[in-house]
């Protein structure tokens, strides 16, 4: 395994290799479909992959029940495992990035998800019982910074070197969309900067966001379009650390465009609390720098 993305015919020359999972991670409608690529297991996000007492849906479980999950799935420290989902690649980047959370690194997703699979005319099979193969020895060891609370994103939205940026869609962003969810509020953090997730990725693939994503840049977030963003930096060969102060990095006309084009300074805030603040163009950094903050993975 090369990068965080794989291709179909890596997939299918290696399917049944000793050592290697594959996880299905889809969410929504495509959550418990009744076919699969053949030896899939679940790797369920909304059910023992998320902390149901926390208060926000989703939310990344502790390292106990991680570990106790992927151990009742079958996947050792030594596993290589590559994830997909129903939809292309979304909800399988949310995946990858919180086996890396927890300190596994031997994770892929599939690039295109089960549509590229099917596309390639590749074997299918019947989804089956839920996984009741041999118990895995999989420990988390979690990184530190990889997961920040709601302080530290506090600071960043204080802090003019720091960028929080937000991969809902832009009618989310903006307030202007329903939420999915109800009792939700919509618009956004004061002084967050909008990159949808859906500009990171091609149809049904992530390729379009290897030409679109600035090197260098970096997020926050828990959902699956920010671990998308991160899964296109690690395309890139950006492989972000954990760090607790801003890393500074060179002024790019790509990044200054996409500031740009997402049409939101960083730290402004409009009159109505900063839910909707208005589209302004982006002045040049005055030191000829800009540092940006990552602020999960």
């Amino acid at each position: 395994m090369t990068g965080p993305l794989v291709g179909t015919d890596w997939l299918a020359e290696r399917l049944g290799a000793p050592g290697l999972v594959v996880f299905d991670a889809s969410v929504g409608a495509h959550r418990g479909a009744d076919h699969r690529i053949p030896g899939a297991r679940p790797f369920d996000l909304d059910g023992d992959l998320s902390d149901h007492e926390a208060a926000a849906p989703h939310t990344m479980p502790g390292a106990a029940a991680f570990t106790a999950a992927m151990r009742d799935l079958g996947v050792d420290d030594t596993s290589t495992v590559v994830v997909y989902d129903g939809f292309g690649i979304y909800s399988s980047a949310r995946a990858w990035w919180m086996l890396r959370a927890m300190g596994f690194d031997r994770a892929a997703v599939l690039d295109g998800g089960l549509p590229a699979w099917k596309a390639a005319g590749l074997p299918l099979e019947a989804a089956g019982p839920a996984y009741d193969g041999p118990r895995g020895s999989f420990t988390a060891r979690p990184r530190p910074g990889l997961v920040v609370d709601s302080a530290a994103i506090e600071a960043a939205l204080a802090d003019p070197a720091a960028a929080v940026l937000d991969a809902r869609t832009r009618g989310r962003f903006a307030g202007t969309a329903p939420e999915p969810r109800p009792g939700l509020r919509g618009g956004h953090m004061p002084g967050a900067v909008n990159l949808p997730f859906g500009d990171l990725r091609g149809p049904g693939r992530a390729d379009a966001a290897r030409r679109r994503t600035p090197r260098g840049l970096r997020g926050g977030g828990r959902g699956a379009g920010a671990a998308l963003r991160q899964l296109r930096l690690r395309g890139h060969g950006v492989r972000p650390g954990p760090r607790r102060r801003p890393r500074r990095l060179p002024a790019t006309g790509g990044v200054r465009r996409l500031l740009e084009r997402v049409g939101h300074a960083l730290g402004a805030a409009g009159g109505d609390g900063g839910l909707t603040p208005p589209p302004i163009r982006v002045p040049a950094p005055s030191a000829g720098r800009v540092a940006v903050r990552r602020l999960g993975a």
